[in-house]
């Protein structure tokens, strides 16, 4: 079960291509955002990201695709609470802790040594 919505332990390894990879699929992922908030499929979409195929979300950008070190996802809230990875009495908990999706990604990092929610802010226009 997935509690810690930010983890501030986020391992500089996993920032550096994680940032490498968001400067590439920034705009895609704000654009998708945006469009699942506005055909209210959800407040909060989540874009996991692995490097090896995952079963969280649907496929988005593939890391061959656009030449990524990691794969995009993209789902909701509901999917998590479905899968029993976060619980329904913890929905308010995320809620308080999501970031305004116009000026940050909601990332679930998925990788064998770490997985957590990670906030990324997009690039300035």
């Amino acid at each position: 079960m997935i509690s810690d919505f930010n983890d501030p332990e986020l391992n500089g390894k996993y920032l550096g291509t994680i940032t490498k990879d968001f400067v590439k699929v920034s705009e895609i992922l704000k654009e998708a955002s945006y469009q699942v908030r506005s055909r209210k499929f959800s407040k909060h979409p989540i874009f996991p990201i692995s490097k090896e195929d995952q079963p969280i979300g649907q496929l988005l950008l593939g890391k061959e695709e656009k030449n990524l070190d990691w794969n995009y996802y993209i789902t909701y809230i509901d999917e998590f609470i479905q899968r029993k990875l976060v619980s329904e009495e913890l929905i308010e908990d995320f809620e308080k802790a999501y970031k305004d999706p116009d000026e940050f990604c909601c990332l679930f990092v998925v990788d064998k040594d770490f997985t957590s929610f990670v906030y990324i802010p997009y690039p300035e226009d």
